[in-house]
């Protein structure tokens, strides 16, 4: 998959790819050092603090690293979501090494802090005597736990809320763009959203607006050819008309309103589905 990246220059000028070769590069690294850690302490390998500390560093900060690769690449998809125009211009692709160097700095200064902050046997010499290349043998004081636990605890906190803010307000945005686009639709009107404002490329003199029914059909039409995600946008226009802007139920409409929503519930599914696969 790397070697797809080298061979197409043009991945390069993606945000979105640059982030995520770099979370397969350093998922490569950790998956690495991880396995040849493992052999080490199965093989029961000891040799001096100075050649086991670079590995267990490398470990941890690849661990870390891999946290904040994805609440990166959740922002990216925000800002280009939001800001399709005018991105700006630290998550352009000729900018994005910086946060990445960010994120590098990150992830390696607090396993650094880490390894400083314990006590050391005297006895041990760090360029001799051999230990077992277990982080409980080099980092054997309460206090080192302690900092571990309560950055790890950090780091995954703050990539959760990120991670949930971005999908939250994504999700939002794009519902509230989907809805303007088809209500615009309804009044006869052409529209395109230019820097997140919807601007008019057509806008008839007498403007008849569709009825419920029609939304209906347009949604059947959708369903019908498996399109669920443009079925529940007129599926819902038609629900919100058939039950009057005022929320207000219309008796002669009822038989074509349960159609609607029996429709939009399986379209909701679908989508669902799709977004869970």
């Amino acid at each position: 998959m790397l070697r797809i990246f080298a061979t197409n220059r043009h991945f390069l000028d993606n945000s979105r790819y640059i982030l995520f070769a770099y979370m397969l590069i350093n998922d490569t690294l950790q998956l690495l050092s991880s396995v040849i850690l493992f052999l080490l302490v199965i093989g029961l390998v000891t040799f001096p603090t100075v050649y086991c500390v670079p590995l267990l560093l490398l470990s941890t900060f690849t661990f870390m690293n891999t946290t904040l690769i994805l609440a990166t690449m959740s922002l990216e998809r925000y800002v280009a979501i939001i800001y399709p125009l005018q991105c700006p211009a630290a998550w352009r692709s000729d900018r994005i090494w910086i946060i990445i160097l960010s994120i590098w700095f990150l992830s390696f200064i607090f396993p650094m802090i880490e390894y400083s902050i314990g006590e050391r046997d005297p006895a041990v010499d760090i360029l001799s005597t051999p230990v077992l290349c277990k982080p409980i043998y080099i980092n054997s004081s309460p206090i080192q736990a302690l900092f571990e636990a309560a950055v790890n605890i950090l780091f995954f906190a703050v990539v959760s809320v990120v991670i949930l803010f971005t999908y939250i307000q994504i999700l939002l945005k794009t519902r509230k763009m989907r809805q303007d686009k088809v209500a615009s639709l309804i009044r006869g009107l052409f529209q395109r959203v230019t820097e997140g404002q919807p601007i008019d490329i057509y806008r008839p003199a007498v403007s008849v607006p569709l009825s419920g029914d029609d939304c209906f059909l347009v949604g059947k039409v959708a369903y019908e050819q498996q399109d669920y995600y443009h079925s529940v946008q007129w599926l819902e226009e038609s629900v919100r008309l058939f039950r009057g802007a005022g929320g207000e139920w219309i008796p002669e409409n009822a038989s074509t309103l349960e159609d609607a929503l029996d429709h939009l519930a399986f379209s909701h599914f679908k989508v669902w589905m799709e977004l869970g696969n």
